[in-house]
């Protein structure tokens, strides 16, 4: 079979994945084996894929196919979110282009075209997932909204409303006047940005005196119902029982005291707007002061605030402070940096406002999942989350689950009269509890009215380990109870609240257990400013046009080769660059042993049987170290391990060992030997790069039709000989020693040398010698135990080696070069020295630490030794 001078991925991709595909390879029903499953962090079903994504699915790939190879029965579950306040805000500016205004709909009109949306553009993102080669089990697909799991959701709301762990009430809450509807806390990001801090006079009623109070929101005057200090400053005990008048309104409202104030900070006052804080609400609640709700909810300026109706609020600051300024209310305006909180979704500036909504209770629901991570039972890597983890949980507040939109799961309350509701899962139930609760059994489902909010994308989202098997509407069933706890679950660390820790609740109210195992959090994608990619800032590459350009192979590793769990991936271009690169030597490496032409006539040369028995002692080892690094998470070292296992130790030294001469052919033992370590190389490498793995494997020999790598088992490490190990390590290091010496001396690499080792032939020590002789082209190696006068010398350890040369040697200049090294050799030691003489470092490091330095300590003093030998040897 001719094999093509370069790998074309854009072929071999679209060839494998349907493979793959038509022979089922992706699917996963119940069996004898061990399941090992994992959910997909559900995308926005309207979204593309972008880079963090590629990150989060490729580990996830890595992790299913690896299982998959291992023996495991792998199920990776596939689906999407439905992205209320996203998806319901792309709707609304698709219909504005048309000329229709969402107020002009009805909600069944709207959803009518929120549902077309969705399937017109619904799923591109899978489609996506495809090309970068997930092996998801796409007959499992979900969608957050689809029948099982809108029953689930509404089953679970009921659930938990009976169980009086939610309830409604007027609560200050995240206000997004831009969405229209309540954020959670965990949706609001906070940002350092400039402001102003304005100082403004409130004049004492019936006195012609003044206190004066610092504030950043000086439209937020028209809500004021009181001005408050602490009751431990002195500097207004005189201000006890007294009022004063809010500027601009003329309106008087009571001076109190409230330890909450600050005295230190601003003025010592504080303007009080009960409406528009939380900490004000607080305060307003203790000392039962009203409430005058300025905003609409639009962020527009309310009639009940008096002035600037209708006005948008950052408009009616500039126009507060003119206004100020006329009436001297307005003493000065000083710049200021503060946190301002933005919603999450469409980055407006979050108003805190009283707002009649649906909650739930947190405190009871957060304790079995505090104690399952703090018990090691759910494992977070990296580690240093799990005090993140344990912060928020234990300051963890009740849960604003309701969103004023139309899209999205719609709240089961039912309202019989204006203010009286039952909750029920549809609304004929809904009518029979009516009845009961009202007395009233003359009511029909006309006379029924179901809330107009629905629920936070979240209170789907928590269900999804449980929904994604039905375990809602079907307790018990077979595939929940096979495949359930997951195995782990792949996400990034800014949603470890808003999703991790409500699962983690949901698993134990719903399964009693946890939903997985282990969570890995990946890195955010940042570039190379370490600004965190978006569309915004113009700084995130399409990662279709990445695959396009680099492989999906190349782009896969290269976006995991540098991103360890829980730190951020710097992204630059070399990165899926490198990845093409492997590809490439991959591909190069395969050409090269499938050129070679094989006689079973000759004879194993001793290097190549050497060097077959180390090659597979290393692949052995490596099965053990990724073995280790993927019981750790750490699944970029797992890759950088198998990326030096192929790359140097095959590449570099097996290939180059056991290679023929030019034009020669290769013996039949050393061939079928690479063939079978090569074989197990494309293995380890599968999940990381499943498209040039599978292309090479089928050209590698005949394969039965149906058989595919990634259906092959795993190699797995069957021990392997530390001491032949070691003794390859020496050898490196003569090799490239002797390779120096031809290089410094201008020897070609035809004129064979000669070797002398001031050492006894014993331990297995010269196994390797033939490994060393062909790769230096010596003609012989000694052991001596009398120094070889007149020859160059280097030193490996302990040992000394001399390569002596027909050549005349430039004395002065290989003094120069000893005298130097000599010079290096003995600041080395001395600072080694330095750490052994220091008692702290010696009495707090670590027992193997102290070991190597004394090695260090050692080596140096020998190389001296024999340096200074060799600096005397030239001087006579």
């Amino acid at each position: 079979m001719e094999i093509p001078s370069k790998y074309d991925p854009s072929g071999a991709e679209g060839k494998w994945y349907k493979y793959w595909m038509d022979n089922g390879f992706f699917t996963s029903t119940p069996d004898e084996r061990e399941a090992y499953t994992i959910v997909i962090p559900p995308p926005n079903v309207t979204g593309v894929l972008h880079m963090g994504h590629m990150l989060n699915n490729t580990a996830q790939d890595v992790l299913v196919r690896r299982a998959r190879m291992m023996g495991y029965n792998a199920c990776w579950v596939p689906g999407t979110d439905h992205a209320s306040i996203a998806t319901e805000a792309k709707v609304v500016a698709k219909l504005k282009s048309e000329g229709i205004d969402k107020k002009d709909l009805s909600r069944e009109e709207f959803l009518e075209h929120a549902w077309e949306w969705t399937n017109k553009h619904g799923g591109i993102i899978l489609e996506q997932l495809k090309r970068l080669g997930a092996s998801c089990d796409w007959k499992r697909t979900l969608f957050t909204m689809d029948e099982e799991r809108y029953e689930s959701v509404i089953k679970v709301f009921v659930d938990l409303y009976n169980k009086d762990l939610i309830y409604r009430g007027v609560r200050m809450v995240n206000w997004d006047p831009q969405a229209m509807t309540a954020v959670s806390d965990e949706e609001v990001i906070y940002t350092e940005e400039n402001s102003k801090l304005y100082y403004v006079r409130y004049k004492i009623a019936g006195e012609d005196d003044y206190v004066m109070v610092a504030t950043t929101r000086p439209e937020t005057i028209l809500g004021d119902t009181a001005i408050c200090a602490s009751p431990d400053d002195e500097r207004y005990s005189h201000m006890k029982g007294k009022r004063v008048i809010v500027p601009m309104t003329n309106r008087e409202v009571p001076f109190i005291f409230d330890s909450y104030v600050d005295p230190e900070f601003g003025t010592g006052c504080l303007k009080i707007t009960p409406a528009h804080d939380i900490n004000d609400y607080e305060i307003g609640i203790r000392h039962k002061l009203d409430s005058i709700d300025i905003f609409n909810d639009n962020g527009t300026i309310s009639e009940r605030a008096g002035l600037f109706v209708g006005v948008d609020r950052f408009t009616a600051r500039d126009l507060a402070e003119k206004e100020l300024d006329r009436t001297g209310a307005l003493v000065k305006v000083e710049s200021y940096i503060n946190k301002i909180g933005r919603s999450e979704r469409t980055n407006a500036v979050i108003e805190p406002k009283l707002s009649l909504q649906w909650f739930m209770k947190m405190s009871d629901m957060v304790k079995p999942a505090l104690s399952a991570v703090r018990e090691g039972t759910i494992r977070i890597h990296p580690d240093k989350y799990k005090n993140v983890y344990r912060h928020w949980m234990e300051n963890v507040r009740d849960w604003c689950i309701s969103r004023q939109l139309w899209w999205g799961h719609r709240i089961p309350a039912y309202f019989y009269n204006s203010t009286e509701f039952v909750v029920a899962e549809t609304a004929t139930e809904a009518l029979e509890k009516a009845r009961l609760a009202s007395g009233n059994l003359s009511l029909t489902e006309s006379d029924l009215h179901q809330d107009e909010d629905v629920l936070d994308t979240w209170f789907s989202s928590w269900l999804w380990p449980l929904t994604a098997f039905d375990a809602i509407n079907k307790p018990g069933n077979r595939d929940f109870e096979y495949y359930y706890p997951t195995k782990v679950l792949v996400t990034a660390p800014e949603i470890l609240f808003f999703w991790v820790a409500r699962m983690i609740m949901a698993g134990y109210e719903y399964a009693g257990k946890e939903p997985f195992n282990d969570v890995y959090l990946t890195g955010i994608v940042r570039d190379k400013q370490r600004r965190k990619m978006s569309k915004s800032l113009g700084n995130s590459p399409d990662p279709i046009t990445l695959i396009e350009q680099y492989s999906a192979d190349g782009v896969r590793i290269g976006m995991l080769f540098c991103s360890p769990a829980g730190n951020d991936l710097l992204y630059d271009d070399s990165l899926p660059e490198q990845g093409r690169n492997f590809t490439n030597k991959i591909w190069n490496a395969f050409r090269l042993i499938k050129s070679m032409s094989v006689d079973d006539s000759l004879v194993q040369p001793e290097a190549s049987a050497v060097a077959v028995r180390w090659m597979t002692d290393v692949v052995s080892k490596t099965l053990s170290d990724i073995d280790d690094n993927f019981k750790k998470y750490r699944i970029s070292d797992a890759l950088m391990q198998a990326y030096k296992l192929f790359w140097d130790e095959f590449s570099g030294w097996f290939l180059e060992i056991i290679k023929p001469d030019y034009k020669k052919p290769i013996d039949g033992i050393t061939f079928r030997a690479t063939l079978g370590i090569f074989d197990s190389l494309l293995k380890i490498l599968h999940p990381f790069m499943p498209f040039i793995t599978e292309e090479i494997w089928h050209l590698l020999e005949q394969r039965e039709e149906g058989a595919s790598i990634m259906i092959e088992r795993m190699p797995v490490s069957k021990g392997y000989d530390a001491e032949l190990l070691s003794h390859f390590e020496t050898t490196r290091e003569i090799v490239s020693s002797i390779r120096t010496i031809r290089k410094e001396k201008n020897i070609k690499n035809s004129e064979p040398l000669s070797l002398s080792v001031a050492a006894k032939n014993e331990n297995g020590i010269s196994a390797l010698d033939p490994v060393i002789i062909k790769l230096c082209n010596l003609s012989e190696i000694n052991y001596v135990d009398v120094k070889i006068e007149g020859a160059l010398s280097f030193r490996i350890s302990t040992t000394e080696y001399y390569v002596p040369l027909s050549i005349s040697v430039d004395k002065e200049a290989e003094l120069m070069k000893l005298r130097d090294e000599l010079t290096y050799t003995e600041g080395f030691l001395a600072s080694v020295m330095s750490k052994l003489s220091n008692e702290k470092f010696v009495s707090n490091a670590p027992a193997k630490v102290i070991e190597m330095e004394k090695k260090k300590q050692s080596d140096a003093l020998a190389k001296i030794e024999t340096l200074k030998a060799g600096i005397r040897s030239l001087e006579k």
